[in-house]
């Protein structure tokens, strides 16, 4: 078949697919993100073989389209108002519950004698939730009580966390790994972390007054691209974090932008069918072959997840002054996860090739069982968390 027309065909099927797993999301106990990656097991070259070689070899470009807009919308919930109005609370929570995860997986992983610059990606990636199934999760529940409004708020903020401290983890394990053998440590994380900041502010600054002038209302989808794929492509060139330049940007023109509602609002729009051949291709990386090594790994890495998040929500709400409740449950509540990490988990791969198929394969199959799992702990959370406050 022709080279172009398999690849059609490829992206045709790919997109209709994402239609059914969104409806057999809604009707099934498997949350849209596994149903993908199940898929993509399925047609890729341990199962069918089906996938075009174009998808194959380009898939490291839309792994970063797909992120760099993620980035940006999540940068955009940084906003001064939701931090202002956020308590002491939220932002306790949130940051120490990303915190204790990263600190006990990194942890528990050395302890069993993995590799620091794995456990130190790993640590990172434990940080990621899914504001999603939390949403989905409260909506459920059907109960509006103040646990609820502050795990929403939370969710709101963490995968923000989680893309700092990863961006932070890479740059450590750059360092480690000797890919700039005349660079000292810092100056790595210097260079990774702060250059990501100026290309976000230097596109982010003229973006939040020029956008949204061409349509009356609101930026459209050429403009909003446009700035975002530039902003990613700077920062690839320069050899920064793109997550973080992407994310600041958006924070910077959400803040800054007076005269549009939101920053890019048409992005969220397109925004899945990107996640949906992201995922897709996520799964056709996969070496099924490569599970049977991971198991006590992957094992480690959910306990420790699972301890991290319940030992970090409990500090910062007890040093917030939280009540009982929430220090007990909140934890609980944020297992969840998805996209982010496995998002994550593809960048970490691309960049340090020999340690690709053991992160491919903890963090897929991790999260699945937390896709799976995680909903079901966040909803007795919310049951015994509504119990005890009604």
């Amino acid at each position: 078949m022709d080279t172009a027309a398999q690849f059609l065909l490829t992206l045709g099927c790919i997109l209709l697919l994402g239609l059914a797993a969104d409806y057999l999301g809604r009707h099934t106990f498997l949350p849209r993100v596994t149903l993908l990656l199940i898929f993509g097991v399925i047609i890729g070259e341990d199962g069918l073989g089906l996938v075009s070689v174009l998808f194959s070899n380009n898939f490291e470009i839309i792994a970063d389209m797909t992120l760099l807009m993620v980035g940006f919308l999540l940068g955009g919930k940084l906003t001064i108002v939701l931090l202002r109005e956020s308590s002491n609370q939220i932002l306790w929570i949130s940051i120490s519950a990303a915190i204790g995860s990263v600190i006990i997986v990194i942890l528990g992983l050395c302890l069993m004698g993995v590799p620091l610059p794995v456990a130190i990606i790993l640590g990172c990636l434990a940080a990621a939730t899914d504001p999603a199934a939390s949403i989905d999760s409260v909506m459920e529940s059907n109960h509006k009580s103040i646990f609820s409004k502050i795990l929403l708020s939370i969710v709101a903020l963490d995968d923000g966390w989680a893309l700092i401290l990863f961006s932070l983890g890479l740059a450590i394990v750059a360092a480690m790994s000797g890919l700039h053998p005349d660079v000292s440590v810092m100056t790595t994380i210097t260079h990774e972390l702060g250059g990501a900041l100026i290309v976000g502010l230097i596109i982010g600054l003229p973006s939040a007054y020029l956008t949204g002038r061409v349509k009356m209302g609101q930026p459209i989808l050429a403009e909003a691209l446009g700035l975002v794929f530039i902003c990613g492509g700077l920062a690839l060139w320069l050899d920064v974090s793109f997550l973080i330049a992407s994310m600041v940007m958006g924070a910077v023109i959400a803040n800054l932008a007076r005269h549009h509602e939101r920053p890019f609002h048409s992005i969220e729009d397109i925004e899945w069918p990107f996640m949906i051949i992201f995922f897709v291709l996520a799964g056709t990386s996969f070496d099924i072959s490569a599970l049977e090594d991971i198991g006590l790994i992957g094992s480690v890495y959910i306990i420790c997840r699972v301890f991290g998040k319940i030992i970090g929500a409990y500090i910062g709400g007890y040093c917030s002054k939280a009540d009982t409740v929430t220090c007990r449950w909140m934890g609980l509540a944020m297992l969840p996860q998805a996209g982010v990490a496995m998002g994550m988990a593809l960048v970490a791969a691309n960049k340090f090739p020999e340690y690709k198929q053991l992160l491919l394969s903890v963090v897929i199959s991790t999260t699945v069982f937390f896709e799976i799992i995680g909903p079901v702990f966040a909803r007795i959370a919310l049951r015994q968390a509504n119990k005890k406050l009604n």
